[in-house]
């Protein structure tokens, strides 16, 4: 009789567990390492980690001869010192109809107190951090309340991507939050403590592979995030040469374009402490596979 009491109480543990987990997981991108091919030349990976702690990566790799691909960084809605509008990486991806596409830089103005007290809502206006040009406007050298000159990447007319040199006529630039890779080595002092959502963008040796990443965080039991010097690593094992970090946190979003033409969320973003919720940001890097 004890017998099957304690096997009884196991089995109402295990219920609990696999329907909490179920719960607690509905919605968001399963834990389960994949690799999938999205376009001709376009690959997505899942990585995850489950030690030392839980981390989900979100991974795309462009082939930028492969098929017809163009990028595109969001264009300035006005001429004012905000330029921008803000709106969330969905939003971005039906309005632009680019295929995919992930948070850009950080901007301000911004603050989330709470789910009542929060800026920028869809629509407010927010200026980039870092020097950014669409299409050869060059809308945004940058705000007062950045210390020093941040890092970008530089895409040219003719599609070729370089970081931190910075061409006569720039075409096509989003800025980021720091360098994390340069020549094949991981940046040295990078943070190794502090997990929070991440994206980065990179690039190979010869430019020719973009690395979109995207990682999750803030989610205790699914992904706690990573640190600048993980993200760092993560890039480098992927084949990035040069990479940089982009805007982190509730910001982090990667978007794709689903059968139906409407987005599709790739990641589980966490905007306000909310699984699955999307912030509005100031830009975005996004890419025509045509």
């Amino acid at each position: 009789m004890k017998k099957n009491r304690i096997i009884f109480g196991a089995l109402i543990v295990v219920v609990l567990f696999v329907g909490g987990y179920y719960f607690y997981g509905r919605g968001r991108p399963a834990p389960v390492p994949m690799k999938q091919k999205l376009y001709e030349g376009v690959t997505y990976r899942r990585i995850v980690q489950y030690v030392p702690r839980p981390m989900i990566a979100h991974m795309i790799v462009i082939d930028r001869t492969a098929g017809e691909i163009e990028f595109l960084v969001t264009p300035s809605d006005s001429d004012s010192d905000t330029p921008l509008n803000a709106r969330t990486t969905s939003q971005f991806v039906d309005e632009f109809n680019v295929q995919i596409a992930i948070n850009g830089d950080g901007f301000n103005p911004w603050w989330s107190r709470s789910p009542a007290d929060y800026y920028p809502h869809v629509g407010d206006p927010v200026a980039p951090l870092g020097l950014t040009a669409s299409g050869g406007d060059v809308y945004s050298n940058g705000v007062a309340v950045t210390v020093g000159v941040r890092p970008a990447l530089y895409i040219s007319r003719q599609n070729y991507p370089s970081f931190n040199r910075k061409p006569g006529n720039v075409y096509t630039a989003i800025s980021g939050d720091r360098m994390i890779v340069e020549r094949g080595e991981i940046v040295s002092d990078l943070n190794d403590k502090v997990l929070h959502p991440r994206t980065a963008i990179g690039i190979n040796r010869n430019g020719r592979y973009i690395y979109l990443m995207v990682v999750d965080g803030r989610q205790p039991f699914y992904s706690d995030g990573v640190t600048f010097a993980g993200l760092a690593e993560l890039m480098k094992e992927q084949g990035a040469y040069y990479a940089m970090a982009l805007d982190g946190g509730g910001s982090s979003t990667m978007v794709i374009e689903g059968e139906d033409g409407k987005p599709v969320i790739l990641n589980s973003p966490i905007d306000l402490y909310i699984p699955g919720r999307e912030r509005p940001v100031g830009n975005h890097f996004g890419v025509y596979v045509k």
